[in-house]
């Protein structure tokens, strides 16, 4: 498997759950700066010129982070990454899809790129606020569901790396504060050895 990864980008959560699985794995940057998401040879890979991208070993692409996610989970069994049972597994898929279609790209892509969201320059800061307020909604609806919990279904899964790599974004790289239950598991996380190997090899460490 060769996944295209971007450091600190959404594609850290993907890179955490192949350092959970433990199976052998490339990793190659995409440098989203300097537009390398959009040359050919990325774009022949992926068209849509985004990361994750994940690179099977029969040579299929999967885009999309829960597409992803659920693949590696049902894939490799053994981690015991995918959640046990149907409740669980539509547990784990709801928080995973708002993470990041509505944390991610509603909240942080106006927070990072007003401009694609603000008829001009003057309403970018409106933008940036509407983004904060949409995530700190999330934030809260987070700390409800992990109340009582270590992990999203209890048990570590897919949707905790999720969860993870919004809260990186607004903990370590906004320093903002969450919310005490979502803290509690974004510690969790981060002590996790999977989440420091993957945090040094992105050079983030």
């Amino acid at each position: 498997m060769k996944l295209f990864y971007a450091p600190g980008a959404c594609s850290i959560g993907i890179h955490v759950l192949l350092e959970e699985i433990g199976k052998p794995y490339e990793a190659e940057l995409v440098n989203l700066r300097e537009g390398a998401q959009f040359k050919p040879e990325f774009t022949a890979v992926n068209a849509k010129s985004k990361v994750p991208t994940l690179q099977k070993d029969d040579g299929g692409v999967l885009t999309e982070y829960p597409a992803i996610a659920v693949w590696l989970a049902a894939t490799n069994p053994d981690a015991k990454v995918m959640p046990a049972g149907a409740d669980a597994l539509a547990k784990a898929l709801e928080v995973t899809d708002y993470c990041v279609a509505t944390m991610h790209m509603q909240g942080f892509g106006r927070i990072f790129r007003p401009s694609g969201f603000a008829p001009s320059e003057a309403d970018a800061e409106a933008v940036k606020a509407r983004g904060v307020e949409i995530f700190e909604k999330g934030l809260a609806w987070l700390d409800k569901q992990l109340a009582g919990k270590d992990y999203v279904t209890g048990a570590f899964s897919f949707a905790d790396t999720a969860v993870f790599y919004v809260c990186f974004w607004w903990a370590a790289r906004l320093n903002k504060p969450l919310p005490a239950n979502v803290a509690a598991h974004y510690a969790r996380m981060n002590a996790r050895p999977a989440v420091q190997r993957t945090m040094k090899a992105e050079g983030l460490a």
